[in-house]
């Protein structure tokens, strides 16, 4: 039986796995965890709870924003099983 690696809760991670999944045209990933300080599922280190993703991709055309938001949501799941608290999505 192999383990499974880690998962890095980080913007680079989020951004490669987007790249990967969503191929999108336009792409920031900011991790805005130390502004969450004190809040509802921040970790105490200031980094890996909440970020911030603004993405454009041709996957989006024709679809609602609930759709968009979807399919980024989707994407980045192993984030959010693995302590990714709240992630703000903009879709551009």
């Amino acid at each position: 039986m192999t383990a499974t690696p880690p998962v890095s809760v980080t913007a680079e991670a989020m951004a490669e796995r987007l790249r990967a999944t969503l191929a999108p045209t336009r792409l920031e990933v900011l991790d805005e965890s130390w502004q969450h300080e004190g809040h509802a599922g921040a970790n105490g280190t200031g980094f890996g709870t909440h970020f911030r993703v603004r993405i454009a991709s041709p996957l989006f055309a024709g679809k609602r924003k609930v759709a968009q938001h979807r399919l980024v949501y989707d994407a980045l799941q192993i984030f959010i099983d693995h302590g990714a608290h709240a992630i703000a999505i903009e879709t551009l």
